[in-house]
């Protein structure tokens, strides 16, 4: 018998739906499928239903969860010579990781390139500044309603994920939202279960149906900053670039738990830069942004309130690894001294402001299996 959900909660849900598929053996591994998205049994088989919807024919790029039943589905983009994108695991590195085949892959290539460990070996990251448009999304759910009201394994970050692309402008109300799921995790949901961050779906495929939801419940349109935690912060560098950006934009950016900050009346804010943007009267990327400066370190006269230091550099690291995870993070400084023999380098940001938020965006960056020392330049010259 198919579970109904009849359940006072979110979690109510999930743990019958959890419950009824380990009870009757319909998963694979990794088990018991608790907390978890199910690698249902038939999921490859509820795949091959995805080439064949129209969305997906006229996509050319797809975002993909990457948990283990949606591995066929990105098989299925990959051998359609479509742009594949990862989100990466818990978002810890980054938000997208394209997967990038080897020339002339074969099938079975392609196969383990939509596995897990595929995904870490032929992948490439993409940062904020990628201006990648995404047209269709396919993410996992433990439970999902004929309407297309969704729920995933309680974590929220497959919410959080589309809620970071809008704020990009990769995805538009237009762009088709499809789950993949078991027959018996198709279940009645409550609407007033659904809360403003919930993303819902247009199609859901099984391996007995495909349906479509017509859904008309409007999607997110961004990030909830009232909804995010300073935890969720400290754990997904990502984010605090995104609010880097937003904050700049003029958005409240007021996180849970925070009182919203009121600046003074005729007071001007100070922002951070983040990349892609510039205060009036600096100089434009064409002219120096992170423009790399070899030489002399910086005299300790010469160090200003808006320089950040960078140490612990591996030594094989190069100035384009470092330019690289700047991007990605959305700390672009308008000038970059390196000083890698020393094991170091220093960011010259256009003021103190965004030199502090800097160096609380890049804390735990690590490059290779290091972790770097990030602070403000001042304050490593003092200790």
């Amino acid at each position: 018998m198919e579970p109904r959900a009849v359940g006072a909660s979110k979690q109510d849900i999930r743990e019958q739906i959890w419950d009824h598929m380990e009870s009757q053996n319909l998963a694979d591994f990794p088990r018991p499928v608790h907390h978890r998205i199910p690698n249902f049994k038939g999921a490859s088989h509820a795949a091959e239903q995805l080439p064949r919807l129209q969305a997906f024919k006229t996509a050319r790029t797809i975002k993909v969860n990457p948990d283990a039943p949606q591995k066929n589905a990105r098989f299925f983009v990959l051998e359609s010579n479509k742009t594949l994108l990862v989100p990466t695991p818990r978002l810890r590195t980054g938000l997208f990781n394209k997967i990038t085949p080897p020339p002339g892959a074969t099938k079975d290539i392609l196969r383990k390139c939509a596995t897990s460990q595929g995904v870490r070996n032929y992948s490439v990251p993409i940062g904020l500044d990628s201006r990648v448009l995404v047209d269709l999304v396919v993410v996992g759910s433990v439970a999902v309603s004929e309407k297309g009201w969704r729920i995933g394994k309680g974590e929220g970050y497959a919410d959080l994920e589309y809620a970071m692309m809008v704020s990009m402008g990769a995805v538009s109300k237009e762009t088709p939202v499809v789950t993949i799921v078991h027959d018996c995790q198709v279940v009645d949901i409550p609407e007033e279960l659904l809360e403003e961050h919930d993303i819902t779906v247009d199609y859901i495929l099984t391996p007995t149906r495909v349906i479509a939801t017509g859904c008309e419940r409007p999607q997110p349109m961004g990030i909830t900053w009232s909804k995010i935690s300073r935890e969720m912060m400290e754990k997904i560098p990502v984010l605090r670039s995104l609010r880097a950006r937003e904050q700049q934009a003029g958005k409240d950016v007021t996180l849970q738990g925070e009182h919203q900050h009121l600046p003074e009346p005729g007071r001007q804010q100070a922002v951070p830069l983040s990349a892609g943007r510039r205060p009036p009267d600096t100089p434009g990327p064409e002219a120096n942004s992170m423009e790399a400066a070899r030489g002399s370190p910086p005299g300790e006269g010469a160090l200003l309130a808006a320089d950040v230091y960078v140490g612990n550099l591996p030594r094989d690291a190069r100035v384009s690894d470092l330019k690289r995870a700047l991007r990605e993070l959305g700390s672009v400084p308008l000038r970059l001294t390196w000083q890698g023999p020393r094991r170091r380098a220093f960011l010259h940001y256009p003021d103190s402001a965004a030199a502090q938020q800097a160096v609380s965006c890049l804390q735990g960056l690590r490059l290779g299996t290091d972790t770097l020392r990030v602070a403000l330049a001042r304050q490593q010259r003092d200790k």
